[in-house]
């Protein structure tokens, strides 16, 4: 089953920092709903790590997401983004395409995301996983930016672990943030 139940045409990002899970959450999904940076990254350098691809890598990544969101299809952004400017490009393009969005937050605590990123195969300097931590917005940040629907993370692995249904327990909506403080 999946993590999710996302309709047709949705922009789902996965914000986060390096090391918190969002490829390891992607790769429940198939492989065509994907666009990964890092691959993109490797594609062009033979480094997933390698950040001088960064600007060809988002290029890929933006014209690919502009073919899937014409085509109202689903559309998971395995990327980390954490910056404001990214998201926001990501909301226009969505917004241009009358295409639903969701973001999903993975809330992992600082010392979490060392260790897990510690164990990978591709190592993040220390230095650049907690300047991206502390980047990481909050639930309330991503629904003012404008996203439909945020899901925390650490509410799905919860919800996951009491067989609870993560589609109705580990979102916050727009309407549902409006309602909660009108």
């Amino acid at each position: 089953m999946l993590p999710l139940i996302l309709p047709a045409g949705t922009l789902c990002a996965l914000v986060g920092p390096p090391g918190c899970g969002k490829s390891t959450f992607a790769a429940r999904y198939p492989a065509s709903w994907r666009i990964c940076l890092d691959l993109f990254r490797l594609a062009a350098t033979d480094s997933e790590a390698d950040q001088t691809a960064t600007p060809v890598a988002a290029e890929i990544q933006n014209l690919l997401l502009e073919a899937r969101l014409t085509r109202n299809l689903i559309t998971i952004l395995d990327s980390t983004n954490v910056m404001v400017h990214v998201r926001a490009g990501l909301l226009a393009r969505a917004r241009y395409w009358q295409r639903p969005t969701t973001a999903v937050l993975f809330d992992v605590p600082l010392a979490t995301v060392e260790n897990q990123n510690a164990s990978r195969e591709r190592v993040v300097p220390a230095h650049v996983v907690r300047e991206l931590h502390e980047l990481t917005p909050t639930r309330e940040q991503l629904l003012a930016e404008g996203f439909g629907t945020v899901y925390l993370a650490s509410e799905f692995a919860h919800s996951n672990a009491s067989a609870g249904d993560p589609r109705t327990t580990a979102h916050h909506t727009r309407s549902s943030r409006t309602a909660n403080h009108s």
